[in-house]
Parts: C-alpha cells; structure tokens; sequence
C-alpha cells in the first residue's frame, strides 16, 4: 500500500492543525475497513468519540451515513465543521464539545423519535500512543454507551503489536524522555489493551480485525513534524525541551529513511468491535 506523503515544511503544509489532520488521513484504511465490516450505509446513525479533524465522520456521510462527533480539542473540532460543511450534499453532521456527548444524543435523538440516537459508536484515536490514554478513554464511553441502544456496536482502536509497527521505535522516544521526569508519555501497546478498556466500560467483545496502515512523510523534517502533531511527544517536550526531541526523533528515523529521501513506516493497527449489553 502506498502511503500518504507529507509535504516539506516551504510546501502547502504548514499549520500545526494540517500535521494533524494528515496524520488522521494515514489511518484512512483503517476507517474504511470498519465501515465496511459493518456496513455503514444510508440511515446510519454513527457518534464519533474523539473525532479529531473528522476525517472519519466525513468518509462516513459519503456512505449516506447521518454522524455525530464530540472532541475536547476545539482547533481540531473546527476543522471537523469546515470538513463536514464542505460535505454537506452527503446529509447533515453535528458536532459538539466532548463534554456536550448528552446535549449530542437529545438533537439526534428529536430527529426520529422511537429510535435510539444511534446505531453504532467510533473511537478511533489509537490506544497505545500515550501513558493512561485508555483509561482516559472510559468516560467517553460510559457516558456514550447508555445513549444507545442494546447490542449497538462500539468500535475501539489501537496500535498493533510492536514487532508489526515500524513506528514503534520511534514512539520510544517519548517513552525514553519522559521516564527522566517520571512524566507521561508513550507506552508500547499491549495484547489485550482493547478488551480491558471494553470491559470497563461494561461492553461484551464481538470480534476484532487488523487494517495495515503505512505512514509516509516527504523528508524526514516533514516526519519529525508530523510526529509531534500528534501530542504523543508532549511529555517529553515537558521533561527535556522540544530541540532535544526533534533530535532524538530524527535519529530514531534513520532506519525508515528510503534512497529518495522520503520516509515510509508500515504499521498495523488493529480494532475491537464491542457491543452494548
């Protein structure tokens, strides 16, 4: 599969909000593949938890889908509307603060009274890209859960085993640095990791799959920046200073380097779908 490649810092890529946005576009195989195990189609209602730049939301009302998002980040949620309103020919979208998940449910729900809000839940940010964002991740779901009705699926995501995630060395990095202060920061991703957070959240497993999803960057600056985009190098920002970090991440790329300067990583990840009880 070939990969999405980032643009070099003097191309059309320079705001802190496009880095992210592109890093969601890499685990585009990944979104469509679930979709397409659970035939998200025309009618669908789909609730999007931590939708970031919706990417996700938007390939999901190309499929007739009618989505919801909600996400702590407001630039991010921004961009979601702009997205969703450039889309706006593939049915209506609503998008809210994460903590409005409540507010979310009872506009939708005024759509088609008689019928749950929604049909199936997304949480597509990878578990496994920093310390405790699994836990973190188990309010969101259970104040989503009761919105939907019994056996709606609830689909969870996360990072791959290491030994199939080229970018697993380099998310080290992260770890390595905030280990120093005893701040949080990247831990690798463990077997079970999605089915622990499912449990907690009183939701019964329902199968799982693995989707490859390569990273690509045009250079190996263009990597170093898209990496931080992601927040998984924060905590090591915090406990070093950024100079030392875009160091370290630089050295950890060499081995992804190709002949033409471009850098290619491919990973897997994989997903959990659960479903309400």
């Amino acid at each position: 599969m070939t990969p999405t490649l980032i643009q070099r810092d003097d191309g059309p890529v320079t705001r802190a909000r496009d880095w992210a946005e592109i890093q969601e576009r890499m685990l585009v195989p990944l979104y469509e593949a679930v979709y397409e195990r659970l035939e998200v189609r025309a009618g669908t209602r789909v609730l999007g938890l931590g939708c970031g730049s919706g990417l996700a939301l938007v390939l999901a009302a190309t499929r007739g889908a009618r989505v919801t998002g909600v996400d702590s980040d407001t630039e991010r949620l921004a961009l979601a509307r702009e997205r969703l309103g450039a889309a706006r020919e593939h049915g209506p979208g609503t998008l809210l603060p994460a903590d409005r998940i409540a507010d979310a449910a009872l506009a939708d729900a005024a759509e088609e009274p008689g019928r749950s809000p929604y049909d199936l839940i997304t949480a597509f940010q990878p578990i496994g890209s920093a310390a405790r964002d699994a836990s973190g991740l188990t309010p969101a779901l259970r104040t989503a859960i009761p919105l939907a009705g019994r056996g709606t699926p609830v689909v969870l995501a996360g990072w791959g085993p290491p030994e199939r995630c080229a970018t697993d060395a380099v998310l080290r990095v992260a770890g390595r640095l905030t280990d120093r202060l005893r701040k949080d920061g990247w831990h690798p991703a463990h077997r079970d990791d999605l089915e622990d957070v499912a449990a907690r959240a009183g939701l019964e497993p329902d199968g799982s799959g693995r989707v490859a999803c390569p990273f690509g960057y045009a250079d190996q600056d263009s990597a170093v920046r898209g990496l931080l985009s992601t927040g998984v190098f924060d905590g090591a920002i915090g406990a070093t200073d950024r100079r030392q970090v875009e160091k370290e991440i630089g050295e950890a790329l060499h081995p992804h380097l190709r002949r033409d300067g471009t850098v290619w990583m491919p990973n897997v990840f994989r997903y959990l779908i659960a479903r309400t009880r």
